[in-house]
């Protein structure tokens, strides 16, 4: 079959001449009094985080002395967040982006494998750090933000503290024209999640996070009346840098809880609202969305599109919330690699299933994973893509890892349709083969989820000496008390809308799907756990 006829991508708008932190400065020279930041009751207008930007820009020239050191920043919902982040670029430093949420053993990983100088992050995480003992030796000093309520833990300082020298000082006056940068230098390091293997550290330059703001804000039609409501459990930098790039307010909400967020979306006019598919899932499921009069729902007349992304979101759930809210349901895609997103859908294309088109400026193929040829329409094999999104590359290795003429091997698996929209089927390494024919566990779970009786669930491959692998079904059930009876239907139900390779041999209930802090499945864990038990099965 012949290649895939790959159109031209879209078009890119022109890329500001900036470095990262630059963006923020234009969108405060543009509109300083322009609402950027509403948590709470504190509105932060981008005006004021831009000072707030310089003072910490200030105070780690004085402190750290130099510039290209690593600081280590948690990405909290909260406005410290984004000064830190875009003080620390504008000083010339790299932003270390810490998980607040990963245990200390990951943190203190991460914080070593980085060489952070310097952390600033909530007093929870500053807890784990209090003690200058426990801490990586490479870190010399943790800055605790919102710290006003009290002392701080241990060996620490507050951040406030320090910025009110600074600003005591005066030794944070604006800058002028901005100065001469290198658009390809390292600016942020964020690490993989570890869902297929060891972290990385991956290392984003001021071209690839100021590129894919433009590209994110233009795919999801931001511009400076938007207002993006961030119900994720982290302050991500492509919804921060797409928000500033377009000089957009961005509304962030701490509360978990999927019905307090459709209020607040209510209530601030939100425009965008960016979700995690697992708390989208919750709220598709949740009964008092479909009561009425409830306050909230739909969300507000300005809304115009729910955006889903990190992990797949399934049809069913998307459907009953586009019904419901009156707008549609859009789902997006990327990785870490590539600063990070690459696909979305908008509302003016849909296509439902799909992660959408390329965003502008990013062109995507389908290459078969033994050879690396190119394959055809609706032919499924490992998505490769390209851009000026792509890395710098890993901490600790040369450049990014890419095939002939700058293609990057994303690990997933897909099929692009003939509109150039990608189909994704499931990571490389999750995918297992039964009698010669690809499984996939994604496809599988979506069958098993359609059941009412099924909480969540998980699938991979059960090694099998006649067939290579048969399905093994992990289900958390919604009535825990159920007995295996349920079980055994519940599988005999989804098997007749699965394919003879696909058919679940093995069915059991777990307690819990092993996620990620940010809800990605985690079916390593699973895997290894299946493959020592047939193991042990196959030797008794």
């Amino acid at each position: 079959m012949p290649a895939l006829a790959q159109p031209e991508p879209p078009h890119l708008p022109h890329l500001p001449h900036l470095p990262l932190d630059g963006l923020l400065r234009r969108a405060a020279e543009r509109a300083p009094g322009a609402p950027a930041l509403r948590v709470g009751d504190r509105t932060l207008s981008f005006g004021e985080l831009d000072a707030r930007a310089d003072r910490i820009a200030a105070y780690l020239e004085c402190s750290v002395g130099r510039r290209g050191a690593r600081v280590g920043i948690a990405n909290t919902l909260d406005a410290d967040f984004a000064a830190a982040y875009y003080g620390t670029v504008r000083s010339g430093n790299t932003v270390v982006l810490l998980n607040p949420l990963v245990s200390p053993t990951r943190l203190g990983k991460v914080l070593a494998s980085a060489g952070a100088e310097l952390a600033v992050v909530p007093r929870t995480t500053a807890a784990l750090l209090a003690d200058p003992g426990d801490r990586p030796p490479c870190l010399s000093l943790v800055l605790v933000t919102g710290a006003g309520d009290g002392p701080v833990p241990g060996d620490t300082v507050p951040l406030d503290l320090v910025l009110d020298a600074v600003a005591a000082a005066a030794r944070c006056a604006p800058s002028g024209e901005p100065a001469a940068f290198d658009p390809d230098a390292e600016v942020c390091v964020q690490f993989t999640t570890g869902t297929t293997g060891r972290p990385k550290g991956v290392r984003l330059t001021h071209r690839n996070l100021v590129a894919n703001a433009a590209q994110t804000a233009t795919a999801h039609r931001l511009g400076a009346d938007s207002v993006t409501l961030n119900h994720l459990p982290l302050h991500l930098p492509m919804h921060l840098n797409s928000a500033v790039y377009a000089g957009a307010c961005q509304v962030l909400c701490p509360d978990p809880e999927p019905l307090a967020s459709l209020a607040l979306a209510e209530s601030t006019g939100a425009t965008h609202y960016y979700g995690l598919p697992a708390r989208l899932h919750r709220l598709a499921a949740d009964e008092r969305l479909h009561g009425a009069p409830l306050p909230g729902v739909p969300a507000g007349p300005r809304l115009t599109a729910v955006l889903s992304g990190g992990s797949a979101l399934a049809p069913d759930a998307a459907r009953v919330l586009a019904e419901r809210l009156g707008v549609p349901v859009l789902q997006g895609y990327g990785l870490a690699e590539l600063s990070p997103l690459t696909h979305s859908q908008t509302p003016d294309r849909p296509a439902p299933g799909s992660v959408g088109a390329p965003v502008p400026g990013t062109e995507c193929r389908v290459v078969d994973p033994g050879t690396g040829v190119p394959l055809g329409p609706g032919e499924t094999g490992e998505v490769q893509v390209r851009g000026p999104q792509l890395m710098a590359g890993y901490l600790g290795e040369g450049g990014p890892p890419v095939a002939e003429g700058g293609w990057f091997s994303t690990g997933d698996v897909g099929r692009i349709g003939p509109d150039g929209q990608l189909f994704l089927v499931d990571r490389l390494g999750d995918v297992f083969l039964h009698d010669g024919e690809l499984v996939s566990p994604s496809a599988v779970e979506r069958v098993l989820g359609s059941d009412p009786r099924v909480a969540e669930c998980a699938v991979v491959g059960w090694p099998d000496a006649v067939h290579g692998s048969v399905t093994w079904a992990g289900i958390v059930l919604r009535d825990a008390g159920a007995g295996p009876a349920v079980l055994e239907e519940i599988a005999a139900r989804a098997n007749t809308r699965l394919a003879p390779f696909e058919r679940i041999r093995r069915v059991e209930a777990i307690d819990a799907v092993p996620r990620t802090p940010v809800g990605k499945p985690v079916r390593g864990e699973l895997r290894a756990t299946v493959r020592s038990r047939a193991a042990a099965e196959a030797s008794a």
